[in-house]
């Protein structure tokens, strides 16, 4: 009898296998996402891989998000100048995607390029930003998204200052201002 299983055991976890990747994952099973909370603020992993959980649909991104921000974020608008809530902020932390939470930039490096829209000299983890040719409204930019959720950051340019000199020019909708905490004046 054990000999038996040990043998049907390899042939049923390839038909799990089979009709998972055929039929796709099932949302209904438990585990299969997991939020979890990070410096106050909470994002949704793959228990799997633990990393930013599969992407959603329009109808989810809309109940979740903001109208502004699912036209940004989602859409890839562009929000009006000067307008953001993080346009002028000096506040420390670190700038999350408002879709995904993945840690996107640190206030360590942003800086006023009296442009608009937030800017930063450089992304907190290269690896969780993509970079695309961007050939809307006859210009040639290159747009920067998400690399977890695909949403619209903004543009990367080569106008900013040392030591990268690079812009990256981030929508303050497609960003969630994880505030560094000042010490505890009674520690």
């Amino acid at each position: 009898m054990a000999r038996r299983l040990a043998l049907l055991t390899p042939l049923l976890a390839a038909l799990l296998v089979a009709g998972h990747v055929w039929m796709g994952p099932n949302p209904k099973v438990a585990g299969v996402e997991r939020q979890v909370q990070k410096g106050g603020t909470s994002m949704t992993l793959d228990s799997v891989t633990n990393s930013p959980a599969p992407p959603k649909t329009d109808e989810e991104w809309k109940k979740i998000l903001t109208p502004e921000q699912y036209r940004v974020a989602r859409q890839k608008g562009t929000e009006a100048p000067f307008s953001g809530e993080y346009v002028k902020t000096d506040r420390e932390g670190v700038y999350r995607c408002v879709c995904c939470g993945a840690p996107l930039f640190s206030s360590e490096t942003k800086f006023d390029a009296h442009c608009g829209w937030p800017s930063f000299w450089k992304a907190l983890e290269e690896g969780n930003i993509k970079s695309l040719e961007d050939h809307s409204h006859g210009m040639h930019r290159t747009e920067i998204q998400c690399r977890h959720c695909g949403a619209h950051l903004g543009h990367l340019f080569d106008d900013g200052p040392r030591p990268t000199g690079l812009r990256y020019c981030i929508n303050s909708v497609s960003l969630k201002l994880d505030e560094k905490k000042p010490p505890d004046a009674k520690q």
